[in-house]
């Protein structure tokens, strides 16, 4: 894919996101929707306009832009996403897990089956993304 047809379709995001954050915040102000929606509208506006304040300091600083590409090209950087990735996974099964048992114990039925419900969901993305990525390397 091209750098700047990479770009176009962030600046397209970033308006996108404004665009949703802004009709929410209406809505909630008209009362169409609930509070939470409201929320949920501002937090896409601020990523929208701070994704494109990077934009613009991307496309105006050369050393911003080296630095950025460097970041986002860099092996070491990739290899770091990747193992952080695999810590969070396991981290989050085991928590899940515990507090399968804590909840279960404090007779918190819903949360233990919340919890159960995601180790058995991300148990079973593992295997599923296991023998995809198996066939392919």
């Amino acid at each position: 894919m091209k750098p700047n047809h990479n770009i176009m379709i962030r600046w397209i995001l970033s308006i996108l996101y404004i665009a949703i954050g802004v009709t929410l915040i209406v809505c909630d102000c008209l009362q169409l929707v609930d509070e939470f929606w409201s929320g949920m509208g501002t937090a896409f506006a601020v990523i929208g306009v701070l994704q494109m304040i990077r934009l613009i300091r991307y496309k105006t600083n050369a050393i911003y832009k080296e630095n950025t590409d460097t970041a986002v090209n860099d092996e070491r950087n990739r290899f770091i996403g990747m193992k952080a990735w695999s810590w969070a996974g396991y981290l989050f099964v085991f928590i899940a897990a515990v507090a399968t048992i804590v909840f279960k114990l404090i007779g918190q039925e819903t949360l233990m089956f919340a919890a159960s419900g995601s180790v058995c969901l991300i148990i079973t993305i593992y295997w599923i993304s296991y023998f995809i990525l198996r066939k392919k390397y």
